[in-house]
């Protein structure tokens, strides 16, 4: 690892850039307007944000033929030329994201144009998550979430924003393995079933979730495990929670008919913060729509248990 940033080196970073692109400056103005309401599902807090701007992403064509026709909009030859970085490691840049969701957002993509994969990449998440410790980092698997499938990013956002992190502090997390100071556990109780890897050491936790990566099933066709990650800071160094899926979108998503919503859920959605950019999916979604995308899209407590037996 060459280059290391802190917090506050990107807080200044991220204001610099508000300021002087105005684009991004009217979408973060914008979210101190954004419509939010609280849900309470099963036992987790849930909170509904309603921003127009995400559209772009929430509708975001991520088939092949439309990638292919589409100049890749984290490379850096085609960014905005006011969208400048930070170096960070050996192959990334710290960007700001110009159609935020938190407060604070970030996309942090490869300098290199290279596949989605998490593979190998854990290390790297959980150092920057230690740098990063007011921040969320996060990854979206290729038919999770991620808008640009084709051009390998992590995201971050402020620690504050997600609920995830309170409703885990008071969840019964189940130790199945371990490597040194690292743990690795599940959480199968709660109607969102996560693996749970605490560590204060990069290399250990990337050990325990390439076993875990090794346990879970590749669905056909795809290159690897259908999954989100959301990696943070905690007292007692960093916490990796892997939410495992099966299904890229809910069974109606989409923009005709009335019984349809426009949600595309990704690691923001399933870390507690739906993200609605039309008004009128705002206004529907309720308790029992979440409990329903967490059914369609995410694995059973049966499911979680045979990856669980698995894990060597």
């Amino acid at each position: 690892m060459t280059a290391k940033t802190s917090s506050q080196e990107v807080n200044r970073f991220l204001d610099a850039q508000i300021a002087e692109w105005p684009q991004a400056s009217g979408n973060f103005e914008a979210l101190k307007g954004v419509k939010v309401k609280d849900l309470d599902v099963d036992g987790m807090k849930i909170k509904v944000q309603f921003n127009p701007a995400r559209i772009v992403s929430s509708a975001a064509k991520v088939d092949a033929k439309s990638l292919k026709e589409r100049k890749c909009f984290l490379c850096a030859e085609n960014r905005p030329a006011v969208q400048r970085g930070i170096d960070w490691g050996e192959y990334y840049t710290i960007l700001i994201n110009p159609f935020p969701i938190f407060p604070r957002h970030l996309t942090i993509p490869d300098k290199r144009h290279t596949d989605q994969l998490i593979s190998g990449r854990i290390a790297d998440m959980i150092a920057l998550a230690s740098e990063l410790d007011e921040y969320t980092v996060f990854y979206n698997g290729p038919k999770c979430g991620a808008s640009a499938p084709d051009h390998m990013h992590f995201q971050a956002g402020n620690s504050d924003f997600l609920t995830i992190a309170e409703t885990l502090e008071d969840a019964e997390l189940k130790t199945i393995a371990t490597d040194g100071e690292a743990t690795l556990a599940v959480e199968d109780t709660l109607p969102l079933k996560v693996f749970v890897i605490d560590t204060d050491n990069a290399e250990a936790g990337q050990r325990l979730f390439d076993r875990l990566y090794a346990a879970m099933p590749v669905p056909e066709g795809e290159r690897e495990p259908m999954m989100n990650i959301l990696c943070y800071a905690t007292p007692a160094g960093v916490r990796l929670v892997v939410i495992p899926r099966k299904r890229h979108r809910p069974s109606f998503y989409g923009t005709e008919g009335d019984d349809t919503m426009l949600l595309s859920p990704a690691s923001v959605d399933m870390g507690g913060v739906f993200i609605t950019p039309l008004e009128k999916d705002f206004e529907k979604i309720a308790a029992d729509i979440v409990r329903r995308i967490y059914d369609e899209l995410c694995l059973t407590t049966d499911e979680i248990d045979d990856i669980a037996s698995k894990i060597k």
